[in-house]
């Protein structure tokens, strides 16, 4: 750890705030705030169809009119009632995504209520019921552009198992995700009686855009060089001994487009509390991710690549990335991880320093070494509020940094830490203005997640928008 002859850290820098870029076009226009971009631009992209977004829907019989109901007030005005400082007023589904929200022409299904009966394979036969639905709806896939699936009250007991080995939603994504299918999963017990309405409406319209195949914002990149940015986890196939782990990369280009993941078995289980690849195995795995790199890049590789995972870099990993990679200019395989520390905002006055009333703010880097540093990003955010001034998101506990550890590469730490920083602005899955961690770690993450619980997932190429 780099430290001062007296003993004290160096000093800390803050970053800016990574600019969202909007209205895609000869002249983009950018904003910090994700919701007040939306408003003001408009989405980055709408949907491949360029028509409304038209909607499938699967439900209990007897459901219909109440799903209907509900998918028809996000074309209507609503009044923020919660995080005010935050969010603004929702303007409706079409002054947000710049498309009208409708339902797909004889595109319903009705699951009878005695679907997933009694007994023990209650969750098997409910989770079959919905893949046959998904199955009939893909034969008229032209005819809409997103599945909504509503989970009834009276079926919420099958929803997961009691050791969360079972999870309906990750089964029916991974039903659907191989034919291209996306949905949205709605719970009655939630989202249908959630009293923030605005909050609700906002989450909703910016998932079915992206489902539908819609860019709301990306970022603007963080350097000149052309990026890939890839995100790493391992998943266990199933459970017991002899399992295979699977590699779940996400390649991003530098603005965050292209959010897709590669699903790769790489062999037999080991050392599954910190799984790691051999250099063949890593080489394959990022051999892949560049393949599909060059598809979406007319052939072209990046001059610059940076793989983020969560477990510290082994030597013959760190090799396999470089020889995949060897056209790039600048590699790095930086470690992201939940860090344990706390910080404290100090003003100093008259007499002496005290807590500011204010916690760390976001982007605030704290280097601890030529290689390690500390992130705030899931913290008090400058240029944020609707009110002028600072929006803090942890209104009840003081926010914890991230521990960013560059284990290979070169250039300034701060060009690291402003990746991520930029990242954790790009989760399209919800409204809230960034996540506490990067969209490389996170969504590589949920995939691992649903293939851990899915083993019958195939290995392959997939749409980040299939497993929202």
């Amino acid at each position: 750890m780099t430290v001062a002859p007296n003993g004290q850290l160096p000093h800390h820098l803050l970053l800016p705030e990574p600019e969202l870029i909007f209205s895609a076009g000869e002249r983009p226009a950018s904003h910090v705030h994700p919701l007040v971009g939306l408003l003001n631009f408009g989405p980055f992209s709408a949907p491949p169809s360029g028509g409304p977004v038209r909607v499938a829907t699967i439900s209990m019989a007897g459901h219909q009119t109440q799903l209907r109901q509900f998918l028809g007030r996000l074309r209507d005005k609503h009044d923020a009632s919660d995080r005010k400082a935050y969010l603004p007023p929702f303007p409706g589904f079409a002054a947000v995504t710049g498309v009208d929200l409708v339902p797909a022409a004889g595109c319903h299904i009705d699951l009878p209520p005695d679907t997933p009966g009694e007994g023990p394979d209650g969750q098997r036969r409910l989770a079959e019921a919905v893949g046959r639905a998904v199955d009939r709806l893909a034969t008229r896939r032209d005819h809409w552009d997103v599945i909504v699936l509503l989970l009834p009250d009276c079926w919420e007991r099958w929803r997961e198992s009691s050791d969360g080995a079972f999870q309906l939603h990750d089964l029916i994504k991974a039903t659907a995700a191989p034919l291209g299918c996306p949905i949205q999963m709605l719970r009655q017990s939630s989202a249908l009686r959630y009293p923030h309405v605005a909050s609700l409406a906002w989450r909703l319209s910016i998932a079915l855009l992206v489902k539908a195949g819609g860019v709301p914002w990306r970022v603007r990149p963080v350097t000149r060089e052309e990026t890939a940015y890839i995100g790493l986890a391992y998943a266990v196939r199933g459970g017991g001994d002899g399992q295979l782990v699977t590699c779940c990369s996400q390649v991003l280009d530098s603005q965050g487009g292209g959010m897709e993941f590669v699903a790769y078995n790489v062999g037999a289980a080991r050392d599954l509390d910190n799984p790691h690849l051999t250099r063949e195995e890593m080489r394959a795995v990022m051999a892949r991710s560049a393949s599909l790199y060059q598809h979406r890049h007319a052939g072209r590789l990046p001059r610059r690549v940076s793989v983020h995972k969560t477990t510290r870099w082994r030597a013959d990993e760190v090799a396999g990335v470089v020889d995949a990679w060897s056209a790039a200019k600048h590699v790095e395989c930086v470690t992201v991880q939940r860090s344990l520390w706390r910080g404290v905002v100090l003003e100093r006055g008259d007499h002496g320093s005290r807590p500011a009333d204010w916690p760390v703010a976001r982007g605030t880097m704290q280097q601890l070494s030529g290689t390690s540093a500390l992130l705030w990003a899931n913290a008090t955010a400058q240029r944020m509020s609707l009110r002028g001034g600072r929006y803090n998101p942890n209104v009840k506990s003081l926010p914890s940094p991230l521990h960013l550890v560059r284990d290979a590469g070169h250039g300034p730490l701060g060009t690291t830490a402003q990746d991520v920083l930029a990242l954790s602005a790009l989760d399209w899955n919800n409204d809230a203005p960034f996540d506490a961690e990067p969209v490389t770690i996170a969504y590589s993450r949920r995939l691992s997640q649903t293939i851990a619980r899915v083993p019958t997932l195939p290995d392959s190429v997939y749409q980040y928008r299939l497993f929202m």
